[in-house]
């Protein structure tokens, strides 16, 4: 990749531009210093600095013993590293039940290097979404499969199988878009609901488990990189076929991405 690819600021108008132009971009999570240089100068659109660390990094089962502390640190962290990528946080777990709370916790990521955040949920983060668009701070939110409820969905299955199920994410998806929502990420649903939850939107969509038509594809770095211990089924190890080990890696990513050879339909639900 040019020099110029990789030194690019990329900002929410750079996704917008993307989806309207009918390509697509990369997005990965870190959350250190280090891997944050490498993914932001390997072209990655979009960083991620995830409660996914719970696991990752910390060996929970779940993400839920995740902090405000525990990503505050970690986004510091990876503002340091960072060469123009668009950084985006979690709130963590019960880190957004009030509106003073989600204000303050909001706030505390942008301060320490966020220029997205995102929270799970469906219809009921409408007012929690709009609150914190309307102050400029721009929202992500996350449906399908959200693992901060896992224990009230019988842990991590594929949402949106039944057709009841598939037409209330639809409809919540415009309801959060209408809200304020910049970006909608959606895990683990079938690909022909992701298809069509993209088509209607006029926001990005990103993609996780969602099928190949989605705006944009995530992943947990671990994961791309092989050495997560659960491998999930929309999960590609990027790391086996490098020839510049972790960098070609992120760089092969990027291109299966864009040229939209991942996901494949080894990796879709249906």
């Amino acid at each position: 990749m040019s020099s110029q690819i990789k030194q690019r600021n990329v900002t929410l108008t750079t996704l917008i531009d993307i989806k309207n132009r009918g390509e697509k971009f990369a997005c990965l999570t870190a959350y250190d210093a280090c891997f944050a240089s490498i993914l932001s100068e390997a072209g990655i659109e979009v960083i991620l600095v995830g409660d996914s660390l719970g696991m990752v990094l910390q060996g929970h089962d779940s993400t839920l013993p995740v902090t405000m502390a525990d990503m505050i640190y970690h986004m510091q962290c990876v503002k340091r590293g960072n060469r123009g990528s668009l950084l985006m946080a979690d709130l963590p777990f019960m880190s957004y039940s009030s509106e003073t709370q989600t204000l303050e916790n909001a706030a505390a990521l942008m301060r320490a290097g966020a220029h997205m955040v995102k929270l799970e949920g469906g219809a009921w983060i409408a007012n929690t979404t709009h609150l914190l668009s309307e102050r400029g701070m721009p929202v992500c939110a996350h449906m399908g499969l959200t693992p901060q409820s896992v224990n009230r969905i019988g842990g991590f299955h594929v949402q949106g199988r039944d057709t009841q199920q598939a037409q209330s994410i639809i409809e919540e998806a415009s309801l959060l878009q209408d809200a304020g929502a910049s970006i909608l990420l959606l895990e683990c649903v079938p690909r022909d609901l992701a298809r069509t939850i993209t088509d209607t939107l006029e926001i990005p969509v990103i993609g996780i488990g969602a099928g190949p038509d989605t705006t944009a594809q995530i992943m947990v770095l671990h994961d791309a990189l092989g050495v997560s211990p659960i491998t999930p089924k929309f999960v590609k190890n990027f790391l086996v076929d490098s020839q510049n080990g972790i960098p070609g890696a992120i760089e092969n990513f990027v291109q299966a991405v864009k040229d939209k050879s991942f996901p494949a339909d080894e990796h879709c639900f249906n």
